[in-house]
C-alpha cells in the first residue's frame, strides 16, 4: 500500500503540473530531482519508463465528427447514390430501361423454369434455362455498347445470376436426375450447384476484372452446360451424370483460369471445323467432348501460368 501510494503521488504530481500549466501558459513541470529516481530504486528501469510515458504521451486529437442533418441532432447527412450515372437525358433513361429490361427477363425466364420443372416438363426448363443465358449475354453486351453501365445494373445482374443460375439450373437439374438416381444423391448434386454458384456470383463481385480469362468457371456457362445436358439427353449412367454435376460445381469455385467466349469466338476458322463436322455425325459425344475439353483446359493454362513465373 505504501509503495503504490508513492507511485500514485508521483503520477498526480505530474498531471497536475501539466494541467495547470496548460491552464496558465507556464512551461511542462518535472517531478522534483530528489523523486526523480525513487521509482526507479523501487519498482524498476521498466515499470519507470511505462510510467513516464504515460505521463508525457501526447492527448489524440479530437475526432472530427460527421455533418449532420439540419434539425437532426444524432443523425448524418445521407449521400444518395445515382442509379445512373452520368447526363440523366431522357434518351440514356430509355437505353437504361432497354438494359434492366433484358435483365428482368432473364429473371422471370428463371422463375418459369422453376414452375415448368415442377409440373414435369424438364425439357421446356432447359430450354427456358438457354433463353436466360441469351438474356444475361445481351444486358451486359448492351449496357457496354449504350454507355449505361451503372453499380446498380451490376447488382442487379449478380441477383437475376443467382436466381436463374444459382436456383433454376439446380432445380432444372434436380427433376431431370431424379428419376434415375436416388433422391437424396441428386439433391446433393443439386445444393452444390446452387452453393458453388452463391460462392462465385460473391467472388466475382468482389475481386479485380480480368479481360482475358475468367477464375474459374462462371455461372451462365454452367448453367449453359447443364441445360444442354438436359436438352441433349446424354446416354450416361446417372452415377456418372452426377459426378458430372459435382465436378462443374467444383469448377465454379476454383482458381483455375478459363478462356473467355471473346477469345473463343477469335479462334481460327479451322479450329470451329472438328466440331461442326462432330455435330453433324454425334452431337451429344461432340458436346461431352467439348466440356471435357474446356474444363481441363483451366488446369492446363494454371499449370502453364506457373512454369512461365
Amino acid at each position: 500500500m505504501r509503495r503504490s501510494g508513492t507511485l500514485a503521488r508521483q503520477v498526480l504530481l505530474v498531471r497536475v503540473g501539466r494541467r495547470g500549466a496548460e491552464l496558465h501558459g507556464v512551461p511542462d513541470m518535472l517531478p522534483e530531482p530528489r523523486y526523480a529516481d525513487r521509482p526507479r530504486r523501487r519498482y524498476g528501469l521498466q515499470r519507470f519508463h511505462r510510467a513516464g510515458i504515460e505521463t508525457v504521451a501526447p492527448i489524440s486529437p479530437a475526432v472530427v465528427p460527421a455533418p449532420l442533418a439540419p434539425g437532426v441532432a444524432d443523425e448524418p447527412v445521407a449521400t444518395s447514390v445515382p442509379l445512373l450515372p452520368g447526363a440523366r437525358t431522357p434518351a440514356r433513361r430509355m437505353k437504361f430501361a432497354l438494359v434492366n429490361a433484358c435483365t428482368l427477363a432473364s429473371l422471370l425466364l428463371g422463375i418459369n423454369a422453376i414452375f415448368v420443372a415442377m409440373h414435369g416438363n424438364v425439357r421446356l426448363a432447359a430450354f427456358l434455362l438457354i433463353a436466360c443465358v441469351a438474356f444475361d449475354g445481351l444486358d451486359g453486351a448492351l449496357a457496354r455498347k449504350l454507355g449505361v453501365s451503372s453499380p446498380f445494373g451490376a447488382q442487379m445482374d449478380s441477383l437475376a445470376d443467382m436466381c436463374s443460375f444459382g436456383i433454376a439450373a439446380p432445380v432444372v437439374v434436380y427433376a431431370s436426375l431424379a428419376g434415375d438416381v436416388p433422391a437424396t444423391a441428386a439433391a446433393v448434386a443439386a445444393a452444390l450447384v446452387a452453393a458453388c454458384s452463391a460462392i462465385r456470383l460473391a467472388r466475382f463481385n468482389v475481386s479485380p476484372s480480368d479481360g482475358r480469362f475468367f477464375s474459374g468457371v462462371p455461372t451462365t456457362m454452367a448453367a449453359a452446360v447443364l441445360a444442354l445436358m438436359v436438352v441433349i439427353g446424354l446416354p450416361v449412367p446417372g452415377a456418372v451424370q452426377i459426378a458430372g454435376v459435382a465436378l462443374l460445381a467444383f469448377t465454379m469455385v476454383s482458381s483455375f483460369p478459363y478462356a473467355k467466349l471473346a477469345r473463343l469466338v477469335k479462334l481460327p476458322p479451322w479450329v470451329w471445323l472438328a466440331p461442326v463436322i462432330g455435330a453433324l455425325i454425334d452431337v451429344r459425344l461432340t458436346f461431352g467432348l467439348i466440356v471435357v475439353g474446356y474444363l481441363i483446359s483451366g488446369p492446363v493454362l494454371w499449370l502453364r501460368q506457373r512454369r512461365t513465373i
